[in-house]
């Protein structure tokens, strides 16, 4: 059973008068049919230094995003194993470093520390044999690729998703997925995000506009129950 509409981690930034404005966007939650898992950009530029508050990484890893990427590892563990478990496809969204071209700046951040590796999947999120890995100049993962031929021919009507950042990477993904047709669930401990405002605040907006936002522990009920998902694929 879905918890409160607003049970969310952006209690204690949204005030009850927004919370009344948003009040015709509250509605029954779920997963989707025919789900596929997306993770976007867990590479490991996101996550250099280690489980260290954002403002101190910084200074030697401008695009790391410290404890708040770290903290979303553990569940995107049991998030891929519970999917891998139930038979769903599992798809890695990644800046694009393979072309001679430039590669396209997703974003208008001017510090930068692309290690040769910075673009690879984090080893603790490492996409197995069978999964896909989708290669962006842009912020979107649907932006110039191939993403939606796949999820066609996959036959995925549903997207599970989760990554980073929430304000950023991710939120393009949502609304681009949400444009095409896709219902979207985010895993609220799933997701990261550089400071906690920005993602509280982009969960929220996400929540009443383009998404489902759900607890790991629902989504991971959802995709216990294994003979519903592969009954619906």
């Amino acid at each position: 059973m879905a918890r409160e509409f607003e049970d969310h981690c952006w209690k204690d930034v949204i005030d009850d008068e927004t919370l009344e404005i948003y009040e015709a966007y509250e509605r029954e939650v779920f997963v989707g049919p025919r789900p596929a898992v997306l993770l976007v950009d867990v590479y490991k530029e996101s996550y250099e230094g280690g489980a260290t508050p954002v403002s101190e990484v910084i200074k030697e890893y401008p695009s790391s995003c410290g404890e708040r990427a770290w903290a979303m590892v553990e569940p995107a563990q049991k998030l891929i194993a519970a999917a891998r478990a139930a038979g769903l496809p599992i798809i890695y969204s990644t800046g694009d470093t393979r072309s001679q071209a430039q590669r396209g700046k997703p974003t208008n951040r001017q510090r930068h520390r692309d290690a040769d590796d910075a673009y690879e999947i984090l080893e603790e999120l490492a996409p197995g044999p069978d999964d896909l890995i989708v290669y962006k100049q842009r912020a979107s993962c649907f932006y110039g690729t191939p993403l939606v031929s796949h999820l066609t021919s996959l036959g995925v009507t549903s997207l599970i998703m989760g990554g980073g950042t929430t304000s950023g990477c991710l939120r393009a993904g949502v609304q681009d997925a949400k444009a095409n047709g896709f219902h979207v669930t985010l895993v609220e401990e799933c997701c990261y995000d550089r400071t906690a405002i920005n993602h509280k605040v982009n969960l929220f907006d996400m929540h009443h506009k383009y998404a489902d936002v759900m607890h790991l522990d629902e989504v991971l009920e959802h995709l216990h129950g294994n003979n519903e998902i592969r009954a619906a694929r």
